[in-house]
């Protein structure tokens, strides 16, 4: 991506809700790109982790690539992601056939990238679409398929769903499409 001004910028604060551990995220529109990045230092069974990671899209909010490092516990992690025009997804140099034609990247361990569909998607209230997402695990980071449903059922919320189901919860959104409460995970402590 090409350096230059960024035309506009908006940040979050979340503290976890699951257990000690905060994120800050940011997304910055540098025509015609889409960054989101952000920092998490969270507390996990195998000792605290630190995950930074940078995501970027294009003008029509279709993942890019993505990168991913820190540590869980003693371990150094890292992911390099990209997808090609075909929407093939490469994974640290290895082909995903599992996730192609995914257009959203899941990371499991942030609610940053329900950014990425929600302001995609630009649903209006009452409206409900399904997405098919390349969700990276933790704390293993491999891609797999994830079904998710987003449903907005008001001016700044939706109900979201993934996994068939099992998971569902109700989503509080930001001006800037930030999640600012994901019960039972994640809760904006910043408000913007």
């Amino acid at each position: 991506m090409a350096q230059g001004v960024a035309l506009h910028a908006d940040t979050v604060l979340w503290r976890k809700l699951d257990r000690p551990g905060h994120e800050a995220a940011r997304l910055v529109h540098h025509a015609p790109f889409w960054q989101l990045g952000g920092t998490a230092v969270f507390a996990h069974e195998r000792g605290p982790c630190r995950l930074e990671y940078q995501v970027v899209c294009d003008a029509g909010w279709r993942t890019l690539h993505a990168k991913i490092n820190g540590w869980i516990g003693p371990r150094q992690v890292k992911a390099d992601l990209y997808t090609d025009t075909a929407r093939r997804w490469i994974h640290n140099g290895q082909q995903v056939p599992s996730v192609a034609g995914c257009v959203d990247l899941d990371l499991a361990f942030s609610p940053s990238t329900n950014t990425i569909p929600i302001r995609r998607l630009a649903l209006n209230p009452g409206e409900r679409a399904e997405v098919r997402a390349a969700w990276l695990s933790f704390p293993d980071l491999t891609l797999a398929p994830l079904v998710q449903t987003y449903v907005r059922t008001g001016d700044s919320t939706y109900r979201y769903e993934s996994s068939g189901g099992e998971f569902v919860t109700d989503l509080e959104v930001g001006a800037a499409g930030f999640v600012l409460r994901y019960p039972p995970l994640w809760e904006s402590e910043t408000g913007w």
